[in-house]
Formats: structure tokens, C-alpha cells, sequence
């Protein structure tokens, strides 16, 4: 079959989803501290190596084809991609593998500073196994919330263009599952230190994030009519949110922050993702701003409630994911003049039809991360040590740091580092010898001792 123009659109969409991973990398490694910005960075990198390998193998099959009980596509059915036969088939398959990868990615930034690497690497492609493929098979995939699905049917098809559930719900209640499983960090909401280390990193990243958003949504549409509205709704929704984000920044602490709009733009991002192709532009900027104001206000239930997510994603992610999926019960535009949200004459259908989409991915995907956290938490341990965390997860788990600061680039002993590490102790170091001037070149033995603080 020759190469159409949306083919090629859509392989250019699937880059600037993969983009949007490493644009991830530098929004997370921004905000964390500066002695665990390799290791956040780390984190949403080997996401991308465990699901691209775990998508050709059986993640295309799980989400697509004749699946089971309409929950989960085939594992067998298309293993290592044989028998796909579509003109456009391996196209598909590479776009929906760059969706599971930021997903999971998405979730490193709840648990960020203490996780182990090890973990993570093993939870990765379990999760994306046994929860995201799944679930892209319930709400894209023909299973229980598309027109021939048991929910479908009953409640009428659930509205998800691009992701509210099966991304950004998703991902944000694993993150606060972790969050409870593995726990807060040494000085959460004490340490001063837990502010972010580098803002420009974050701006960069959000900007990486809303570019590759353009590919994340307007991927998949049919139309030119559609995928104008899409573009427009990719830009108004943000936009707003970052000034209703901005403004109640203002009002509640008397300054809007530089980490503040890159959070309101990624939170209107979220919540326009299930409803870009089906609101409006008014729509658009009016979902955007409650979504930005909610998320501003959302993320500082974490001190009142007690619990760590590190980079915000339960307040971004879940907060604005609901938003996005339920206000389509309201504004959904009416498809060829019928349907609609309950403000165009719909009534309610399509608002129970978003709630019980919203509701299934949120116990489903509790429950589901729930049992794999915790068996790997009492099997290999999710977390670090506290003399790792203080250290810092860079130089424990990874032997680097982001930056050298003060050692000049010519590597430091470290001696408390490497017994960290190994177990080991090191010889010391034998004393440096220094020539005494007024001795006439006499040599002294000069006792020094190397400290170094990571």
C-alpha cells in the first residue's frame, strides 16, 4: 500500500509523543533536588527501553483483538507483532507504544528521591503488563466502555479521544498507591531543601511537553475539521490553565512562580486530553482554567493529608484527569447533532457514561498497582535506605552526580560512598607530600584529610 499523508502524520505524531518522555525527563529532574536529578532522569529513560521491549512483544496485543471478558486483549494473539497484516498496522502499533510509555513514566515523579532503581525497573513492565494494557483495551481497544462493550451499551460509550483515563487517571492514582506503599521522604514538609534545584529545566520541560502534545492529541484525527479543533483546544486549554494556575498563586501566596505556570500548562495538557476533539474552543478555555486553579490548589493537600508525591503527580495528573473526563458529561459537543454534554441538551447519558469510565480506572488501577507494589515492596524492597536517601539516590544507586560542585572534575575519594556501595572499606589514602620552602626543598609529610558531602 503507498504512503499516505496520514500515515506520515502519524508516524511525525508518534515522535513528538516519544519526544515528550524526555521532556518529561527535564520537568521531573528540575524539580526534584540536585543530588536525585540523574536518578529522576533515569527513571523515565529506562521506561522507555522496558515497554518499547514489552510492547512488541505482547503490549500491542493486550490493548487491540479479540480480548477476554472485554477486559484484555490476547497476549498470544500478535506476539512479537506477527500476523499483523493491516496496511497501517505497525504504524498503530509504534504510536500506541510511545501512550504506555509516558504513563508509567508519569508515575516516577510521585516517588521521587527514594525509590530504588531496581524496583522501578521491575515494576515497569509488570505494571504496564497487568494494569495499562488492560485498561487501553477496556476504553480504546473494543472492550468494556467502547459501543459494543457491556458498560458501553448500557451507559452509552465513554468519551477518552486521547488519554484521561486510561493515561492520566491512571497514572495518578498508582502514584498515590506508591506514595502510600513506600512512604514519605526523610523531612517531608520540613526540609527545606526539597524545593526544586533548577527551574529552567522545568520550563524546558514543560515546553518539550506541551509541543509533543500536539502529537499525544491530534495523533489520531480522521478530519481536517478535527484536527483543527484539536490543535485549537491543545492551545486554549493550556494557556488558561497556566493563568487560572498564576492567579490563584496571586491571591493565595501574593506571587505567581516560574514553577507555576510550567505546572498549569502540563495540568490544562491533562485535562484537554479526553476532550480535545469533542469541546469547543470556549469549552476548551473554560476547562483549562478549573482545571488550573484546582491542580494550584490540589497540590497542597499533600501537606495537610500527609502524604509525599514528590513532584506533584496525584495533583496534576488525577486531579485534572477527572476533571477532563467528567466535564465532558457537560460540555460534550453533540455528534452530528445528537448526544452531547447535559449544557447541550444531552441529558445525563453521557455523564454516567464518563463517571463509571472515570470510577472503573480508578479502583481498577488501585487495586491493580496495589498488589504489584506490594509484592515487590516485601520481596526486593521499593525503597532505599535513609543513608542512601541522604547521600543521595544519584551517587548510591548510580555512582554520578548531575554536577560537580567544588571538586573540579577530577573525581573525589569518596570513601564513604564506596563503603555505601560495596560494603568495603577503602585503604586510606597514603598522607600527601609537600615541599617546605623555607627548608630548602626539605620534604614534609602533610596529614590532610579529603572530605566530600554529597
Amino acid at each position: 500500500m503507498e504512503l499516505t499523508a496520514g500515515h506520515v502524520w502519524l508516524m511525525v505524531a508518534a515522535a513528538l509523543v516519544l519526544f515528550m518522555t524526555p521532556g518529561l525527563a527535564f520537568f521531573y529532574g528540575g524539580m526534584t533536588r540536585a543530588k536525585a536529578a540523574l536518578n529522576m532522569m533515569m527513571m523515565s529513560f529506562i521506561s522507555i527501553g522496558m515497554v518499547g521491549v514489552v510492547w512488541v512483544l505482547w503490549g500491542a496485543s493486550m490493548s487491540s483483538g479479540e480480548g477476554f471478558l472485554q477486559m484484555v486483549g490476547n497476549p498470544f494473539a500478535t506476539f512479537g507483532l506477527e500476523g499483523i497484516d493491516t496496511p497501517d498496522g505497525l504504524i498503530k502499533v509504534g504510536y500506541g507504544a510511545t501512550f504506555a510509555i509516558i504513563t508509567v513514566a508519569l508515575i516516577s515523579g510521585a516517588i521521587a528521591d527514594r525509590a530504588k532503581f531496581g524496583a522501578w525497573s521491575v515494576f515497569v513492565p509488570v505494571w504496564v503488563t497487568l494494569v495499562y494494557c488492560p485498561l487501553a483495551y477496556m476504553v480504546w481497544g473494543g472492550g468494556l466502555f467502547g459501543p459494543e462493550g457491556a458498560i458501553g451499551q448500557a451507559l452509552g460509550p465513554a468519551i477518552d479521544f486521547a488519554g484521561g483515563t486510561v493515561v492520566h487517571i491512571n497514572a495518578g492514582v498508582a502514584a498515590l498507591v506508591l506514595v502510600l506503599i513506600i512512604g514519605n521522604r526523610k523531612g517531608f514538609g520540613k526540609d527545606p531543601n526539597h524545593r526544586p534545584h533548577n527551574i529552567p529545566f522545568v520550563m524546558l520541560g514543560a515546553a518539550i511537553l506541551w509541543f509533543g502534545w500536539f502529537g499525544f492529541n491530534g495523533g489520531a484525527a480522521t478530519t481536517a475539521e478535527q484536527g483543527g479543533l484539536i490543535w485549537v483546544n491543545t492551545l486554549a486549554a493550556p494557556a488558561a490553565a497556566m493563568l487560572g494556575w498564576l492567579i490563584t498563586e496571586r491571591v493565595r501566596d501574593g506571587h505567581p512562580t516560574s514553577l507555576g505556570a510550567a505546572s498549569g500548562v502540563v495540568a490544562g495538557l491533562v485535562a484537554i486530553t479526553p476532550a480535545c476533539a469533542n469541546v469547543s474552543p470556549i469549552g476548551a478555555l473554560c476547562l483549562g482554567l478549573v482545571a488550573g486553579m484546582a491542580s494550584a490548589l490540589a497540590v497542597g493537600l499533600k501537606f495537610r493529608w500527609g502524604f509525599d508525591d514528590s513532584l506533584d503527580v496525584v495533583g496534576v495528573h488525577l486531579v485534572s484527569g477527572i476533571i477532563g473526563t467528567v466535564a465532558l458529561g457537560f460540555i460534550a459537543l453533540p455528534a452530528d447533532g445528537v448526544g452531547g454534554g447535559l449544557f447541550y441538551g444531552g441529558g445525563f447519558t453521557q455523564l454516567w457514561a464518563q463517571l463509571a469510565a472515570a470510577g472503573t480506572a480508578i479502583v481498577f488501577s488501585a487495586v491493580m498497582t496495589a498488589i504489584i507494589a506490594f509484592a515487590i515492596h516485601k520481596t526486593m524492597g521499593f525503597r532505599v535506605s535513609q543513608e542512601q536517601e541522604v547521600v543521595g539516590v544519584d551517587l548510591s544507586l548510580h555512582a554520578e552526580t548531575a554536577y560537580e560542585f567544588g571538586v573540579g572534575g577530577h573525581g573525589g575519594s569518596f570513601t564513604p560512598l564506596h563503603e555505601l556501595i560495596t560494603g568495603k572499606s577503602q585503604a586510606p589514602a597514603p598522607a600527601a607530600e609537600t615541599v617546605d620552602a623555607s627548608s630548602n626543598g626539605k620534604k614534609s609529610a602533610a596529614a590532610g584529610k579529603e572530605s566530600v558531602e554529597a
